[in-house]
């Protein structure tokens, strides 16, 4: 509540500093959300407690209007004391009027007051304040969510069509998030009216707070849902359909807008983030929108020159021309035989390596010796400077 705020260090809790924009908040509380999830630590209090901590602090520092209140009760709370009722002299009591008890009085402007007061505690000053939402009960958005989905080599280079398992926080499915039972709705808080606040009045000026019967809402629950108690959320395990585009990456993240958690005060749900793992193929690896694989072949085909059929990840196969002394690691490209994507299809890229046998039969040593009885010349000659003896 908005009272506790001033002993809790929202920023120190995330590990970020006070000026840290959206982007880093959110990073921050992913890192440390997963770390202390409870369905990561089971029987750990200080975990779970951990866990509270950095979720409320999430919860204010990311709501644009929730964070600017917070900051401004953190600058303004300490002197807030200065606002309470004082006798119209300058006494000690009161910092507003003329000097006196060894006080100086100073001058304000009842306007600019009432302006920090209404930004400060939520209410309207003076005769011309308006009304205003309670504090922390906007509409916010649901929490982002996150999780994991491991995928085939050919599931990933295709595209598929499956389903993610997790348990979160979910708007109840018994009474569709209003915290009521079956039948029932929230009535009108019968102490603030259903304004949320109730007004403190003191003098040319006024201070609003959150209504304690409703906690801010303007609504309470008389007949509280069986399932969620009354708060309107459950945690449950749920499945979701996700479809995962052809070409997707290892470590490539697939956002599923209003997936996420439920969203408070008639905010929208956060959306869920799928974070794709892809398992290796036997044959294939992949190069951006290539497919790459090696191919053996024998040194007769790689000196002679040979036609070879090598595979593709649909089943089949294509043939690839392997011109006359060809060296081992020497790359071909067959078009049009990669991962189609978005962008264009890419191409199957095929690394001739050239088989060296670990054991020769006689036949094949008596051919070989041969071969080296006629070769002239040395492939070395370059790394020595010297010649080749010639006849």
């Amino acid at each position: 509540m908005q009272h506790d705020w001033l002993d809790k260090d929202f920023y120190k809790i995330l590990g970020v500093s006070e000026s840290a924009d959206d982007k880093e908040i959110t990073k921050e509380y992913r890192k440390l959300a997963r770390k202390y999830h409870p369905d990561a630590n089971p029987d750990n209090a200080s975990a779970e407690e951990r866990f509270k901590e950095v979720s409320e602090a999430y919860d204010v520092l990311s709501d644009p209007e929730r964070r600017k209140e917070y900051d401004q009760i953190r600058k303004y709370g300490a002197t807030a004391g200065m606002f309470g009722a004082g006798g119209g002299g300058g006494g000690a009591g009161n910092p507003f009027g003329g000097g006196g008890a060894g006080q100086p009085g100073f001058e304000f402007d009842p306007g600019n007051l009432s302006d920090i007061l209404g930004d400060l505690f939520g209410g309207g000053g003076g005769a011309g304040g308006g009304r205003r939402r309670a504090p922390g009960t906007a509409p916010r958005k649901g929490d982002d969510l996150e999780t994991s989905l491991n995928l085939s080599f050919e599931e990933a280079v295709n595209g598929v069509t499956t389903s993610v398992h997790l348990t979160s926080d979910a708007a109840c499915s018994t009474c569709t998030g209003t915290g009521s039972a079956p039948g029932t709705q929230p009535e009108v808080c019968p102490q603030c009216q259903g304004r949320g606040v109730l007004d403190d009045n003191q003098g040319f000026f006024s201070l609003s707070q959150p209504c304690p019967r409703c906690s801010g809402r303007g609504r309470v629950v008389t007949n509280p849902c069986p399932t969620c108690r009354g708060n309107g959320i459950e945690r449950k395990p749920r499945q979701v359909k996700v479809r995962i585009p052809a070409g997707v990456k290892d470590g490539q993240r697939i956002r599923l807008k209003g997936r996420g958690g439920p969203g408070r005060h008639g905010g929208p749900a956060g959306d869920l983030f799928v974070v794709v793992g892809v398992g290796n193929h036997k044959l294939f690896a992949r190069k951006g929108s290539n497919l790459t694989i090696d191919v053996p072949v024998t040194f007769a085909e790689a000196a002679l020159g040979s036609k070879i059929k090598v595979p593709t990840l649909d089943g089949s196969t294509v043939t690839v021309k392997i011109p006359a002394g060809t060296p081992s690691g020497k790359k071909m490209r067959v078009k049009g035989k990669g991962i189609e994507t978005k962008k264009g299809t890419g191409d199957l890229l095929v690394t001739v390596v050239v088989d060296v046998p670990a054991e020769l039969s006689d036949d094949q040593r008596s051919a070989v010796e041969a071969l080296a009885a006629a070769t002239t010349g040395s492939p070395r000659e370059h790394l020595t400077g010297q010649a080749a003896p010639t006849e």
